[in-house]
């Protein structure tokens, strides 16, 4: 079967990592759904060699992926949120925003960061296709479309000082009309804000267990620059970011509101993935082999840890936790539970090795010696909930952390 670029619509030749069939990552399973066949597609990856768009065929559509009852909601994390109302009161500054001015944000998810728009009353709008979240935004006061976003629903909005979309653009199969849909729903001189996972920071990190269906696209600041050209915007400025391993905050304007000179900001990050070949195919070369040894090493882990009678349980039911758990084959015997602060998740399992899901409560009266966390990129914020545990990361290879 031959896959097209959804950028160039060029044919995809060049694979980059294959991790096997696996299920949705965000697909948790209900108990009276355990014995139901689960359905799984290939999680393989390829690079388009005109477009240098790295990205996962779309063998299922966003609709079968974000469901209504979708079980990640944003505000389970602290950190997540003291990064959100950060960004809000740098960009209120930075845009001067006021009550005459208009914020929307894409993939809105549960109000996270609207929540602090709206406590400065400057009027916003969220956009996010799943009912669960929707359900918990509006909960908040905060005005909720459950809709796709593209050009046809920007063209029926007011248009936006300021358009957020956090972690969003890597999730939409077709890119080109998302990114175009901002173009439409931005004003003459207003500003875009996009945050990604950093491709560059994917590769070095081995953060292959970032990878996931719901993740279409893998994205370079070369390749977003593009897109965002054949949508008539220009990159003005780049922040790097360490949320999610390392990302990037990429800010968009139409291409004749600002003067069109690279900032530090920009020269820096380009400079850094034309210094890694990130638009050659030897910059790919032995990725599956570091996702390798990172999947046997946590299997040594578990298997030596199970003989020596030692119990492991897991914390964060992450999709990519899901994408590394899958990928390695471990199933309850090696890992008997996960807990998840999410309501959404607990009392559900993993999808496809089944692993159930408990909350933090439940955690607390459990015997345990040491700790997987999924989450790696919540390292820092876990290992201050959990003195004097054990903690295990696998990404981006086995290390272990002794209780402080």
């Amino acid at each position: 079967m031959s896959h097209y670029c959804r950028y160039s619509c060029l044919p995809l030749t060049h694979e980059v990592i294959d991790l096997g069939h696996q299920p949705p990552s965000n697909a948790y399973l209900r108990p009276d759904q355990l014995k139901l066949p689960e359905t799984t597609y290939p999680l393989k990856v390829f690079v388009c060699t005109t477009s240098w768009l790295v990205q996962l065929p779309a063998h299922s559509s966003a609709d079968e992926l974000f469901t209504a009852d979708y079980a990640y909601f944003s505000s389970t994390s602290t950190s997540w949120c003291i990064h959100a109302k950060r960004f809000v009161n740098a960009a209120v500054e930075r845009l001067s925003l006021g009550p005459k001015s208009y914020v929307v944000e894409l993939a809105s998810n549960d109000g996270y960061l609207l929540q602090y728009v709206k406590d400065l009353g400057i009027p916003c709008l969220g956009i996010e296709p799943t009912h669960s979240t929707a359900e918990v935004a509006r909960a908040k006061g905060i005005e909720t479309i459950e809709r796709f976003f593209g050009v046809a629903l920007a063209e029926q909005l007011e248009p936006a000082d300021l358009v957020v979309a956090n972690n969003v653009l890597p999730h939409v199969p077709d890119i080109n009309d998302f990114v175009a849909g901002i173009s439409r729903i931005l004003k003459p001189k207003g500003l875009a804000s996009i945050e990604f996972p950093h491709l560059l920071r994917l590769l070095l990190g081995n953060q292959f267990d970032t990878i996931y269906h719901e993740h279409y696209s893998y994205l370079s600041l070369h390749v977003v620059m593009r897109i965002a050209a054949a949508a008539g915007l220009i990159v003005v400025d780049v922040e790097q970011l360490p949320t999610h391993g390392g990302s990037l905050r990429v800010w968009l304007a139409h291409q004749d509101s600002i003067p069109k000179d690279f900032s530090p900001g920009m020269r820096a990050v380009l400079a850094a993935e034309d210094a890694a070949g990130l638009e050659t195919v030897e910059a790919y070369l032995g990725f599956q082999q570091r996702a390798e040894a990172a999947k046997n090493d946590l299997l040594e882990f578990l298997l030596k840890s199970k003989r020596q009678g030692r119990r492991v349980l897991g914390y964060g039911a992450a999709a990519k936790g899901n994408t590394l758990l899958n990928y390695a084959g471990i199933r309850s015997d090696l890992l008997p539970a996960v807990a998840d602060r999410a309501s959404s998740k607990q009392g559900k399992f993993l999808p496809g090795n089944h692993i159930p899901i408990i909350s933090p409560e439940q955690l607390s009266t459990e015997t345990f010696d040491s700790l997987l966390i999924l989450p790696w990129n919540l390292m820092d914020e876990l290992r201050s909930q959990f003195p004097g545990k054990q903690l295990v990361t696998a990404i981006p290879d086995l290390r272990i952390w002794s209780g402080t």
